[in-house]
């Protein structure tokens, strides 16, 4: 693609010109060069426009794990018909896109034990012309730049109509689902994926392996543990702290086979005091009964912080494991019951944990780190834990008048996006 040569502008007007005016086909000729990289070398491209595309659906592999299926490097050969040509003809200005793959057969070690390199033709790509158009059935076309929501995440705040002040965390991807947190009238935090499917924020947690209600509140500094060996110290550390979490006791149940008759045992886990119990003396010989030394207590009033919001969570969450939680997603996204737990935990993955579903891009990355902060790597384009955790933290400091939300109309939360990436996208 040539670059229109430079021509002097001849003014008659009678005032001079103060700035110089720009070349107004710069950033359409500039997008698509980005995004076909024709002037650098195979092997010196950046992952951007062709090359990107072509690294985010290679390697490909079969069900079976006994071929793959790796890109080398494409080429971009001359048009078959003229400028001219194309428009006489009613044809597309167009050049043929070639890619050189390697197949590899996999033995047992992984390694490769038959290897077949060979250029492959994917397609006819329209070309871009000097002018920055392209000729589509022989009419000249253009692809007008667009305005959008830049890719992060964005905090607001509502109203309900009951007057409760609303608050929200939402997390959109340049490519992917669509991930949000909501405050309800009762202070309790949901996850809504792609706006529809709904679940706690801490069956969420729960799911990414934050599975017990110690790691949970200790991630939040809403929990402490308090040792106590006798009574005396049980009286002085825990009479009248709230309890952070449920007690448990193994009950055994005799239950007969119908059909069999045969008798079985089975454990069951029975609460015998709820979260919230204010702990008495009396307790101590509970404690005692089941050989714990420590109880696991809130450090706040729930009732009088803003942080609230977790216990509020914690009491409306249906899960109480790993296992439950990733059964509890995996009915939401699937609409069904968990196969087992790794198949369950492998769909979540690759919904917002994965660079082949889920892409935040440069912009949304670089935005993310920036709004809470972090420092995460910039090549890492898709949700961390890390991610999920300061979200939900910096929701409620949002909550506690700590935090400001974001205008999402505001200009400065919108990008344009050029013809190369819209070419990409296709």
């Amino acid at each position: 693609m040539e670059k229109i040569p430079f021509t002097e502008r001849l003014s008659f007007g009678r005032t001079q010109t103060v700035v110089d005016y720009p070349d107004f086909l710069d950033i359409q000729l500039a997008s698509f060069e980005t995004f076909a990289q024709l002037d650098i070398a195979p092997s010196d491209r950046l992952n951007q426009g062709l090359q990107r595309i072509f690294n985010e659906n290679f390697p490909i592999v079969d069900s079976k794990e006994t071929h793959r299926l790796d890109f080398l490097y494409y080429t971009v050969e001359t048009p078959k018909y003229s400028l001219k040509e194309c428009q006489e003809r009613g044809l597309t200005y167009a050049v043929p896109l070639k890619a050189k793959l390697r197949l590899s057969t996999l033995g047992d070690s992984d390694e490769p034990e038959e290897v077949i390199e060979q250029e492959v033709f994917l397609g006819d790509l329209p070309w871009m012309t000097r002018q920055g158009t392209f000729i589509i059935n022989g009419a000249e076309r253009v692809i007008v730049s667009q305005l959008h929501r830049s890719p992060g995440v964005f905090f607001g705040q509502s109203l309900h109509p009951n007057g409760t002040q609303l608050y929200s965390a939402r997390v959109i991807p340049f490519k992917g689902s669509w991930i949000e947190f909501t405050t309800d009238i009762r202070d309790v935090l949901w996850a809504y994926i792609d706006r529809k499917k709904k679940i706690t924020a801490t069956t969420l947690l729960r799911a990414l392996g934050f599975s017990e209600d110690e790691e949970l509140l200790g991630m939040f500094d809403l929990s402490e543990k308090v040792e106590f060996k006798n009574k005396k110290l049980f009286t002085e550390r825990a009479v009248g702290r709230q309890l952070a979490t449920k007690i448990f006791d193994q009950v055994e149940n005799e239950v007969t086979d119908e059909e069999t008759g045969e008798i079985s045992t089975v454990s069951e886990e029975v609460v015998v005091l709820d979260r919230d119990h204010v702990l008495t003396e009396d307790d101590f010989e509970l404690f005692k009964e089941r050989g714990l030394q420590s109880a696991l207590v809130q450090t706040i009033n729930p009732e009088q912080s803003d942080r609230s919001v977790i216990y509020n969570t914690l009491r409306k969450d249906p899960t109480w494991n790993e296992e439950t939680a990733l059964a509890e997603v995996y009915k939401q996204i699937r609409a069904g019951d968990m196969p087992d737990k790794e198949t369950a935990r492998q769909v979540l993955e690759r919904l917002f944990f994965s660079d082949k579903k889920y892409d935040l891009g440069e912009v949304g990355r670089y935005r993310l780190n920036k709004r809470l902060k972090l420092d995460i790597d910039q090549e890492i384009q898709y949700l961390t834990k890390e991610d999920i955790i300061t979200i939900i933290k910096e929701l409620i400091r949002l909550k506690d008048m700590k935090s400001q939300v974001d205008d999402i109309d505001h200009l400065s939360n919108r990008r344009v996006r050029t013809v190369g990436e819209q070419l990409g996208q296709q």
